[in-house]
């Protein structure tokens, strides 16, 4: 038996021209078995559950060991107390650290804890309150502040 006689040579525009445009997997044509589909011509609108994205916050150390700075300036922006102030720093309530007088920047270290603290060495030096600044404070002294 000779392929020819099993596979008769079909048209391209015999198989498109007699077949309906809606057919079955069942229906066949000119001995062949084919199904043709109607494909849309936009794609569906998808939704996406990944398209959004926050902000950056600009977190860390604004002002490094030795730097210059003067009332106000930030010093860190932090999550939580990763540094403490110390000596002439203050921290607001989001714990950004900042500098309340004009100096030099130095950070200190606990070997025990590992607590992180910020100093600011002012420009002008220590100045004492003049309550502890004879030595002799008394009670009378302390009351009057």
């Amino acid at each position: 038996m000779a392929l020819s006689s099993v596979f008769r040579r079909v048209n391209i525009k015999e198989l498109i021209s007699n077949v309906p445009v809606y057919t079955s997997s069942t229906e066949t044509s000119g001995g062949m078995s084919l199904v043709f589909r109607r494909w849309a011509t936009k794609k569906t609108a998808g939704s996406t559950k990944n398209g959004r994205d926050s902000n950056p916050k600009y977190l860390g150390v604004k002002k490094f060991v030795f730097q210059k700075v003067e009332p106000g300036n930030i010093i860190v922006r932090q999550r939580g107390t990763r540094f403490h102030p110390g000596n002439y720093v203050g921290m607001g309530k989001d714990h950004t650290i900042f500098s309340l007088k004009e100096g030099h920047v130095w950070f200190e270290r606990n070997k025990l804890t590992g607590r992180k603290w910020i100093h600011v060495e002012p420009v002008a030096g220590h100045t004492l309150h003049p309550v502890y600044a004879n030595g002799s404070a008394t009670a009378a002294d302390m009351e009057l502040l």
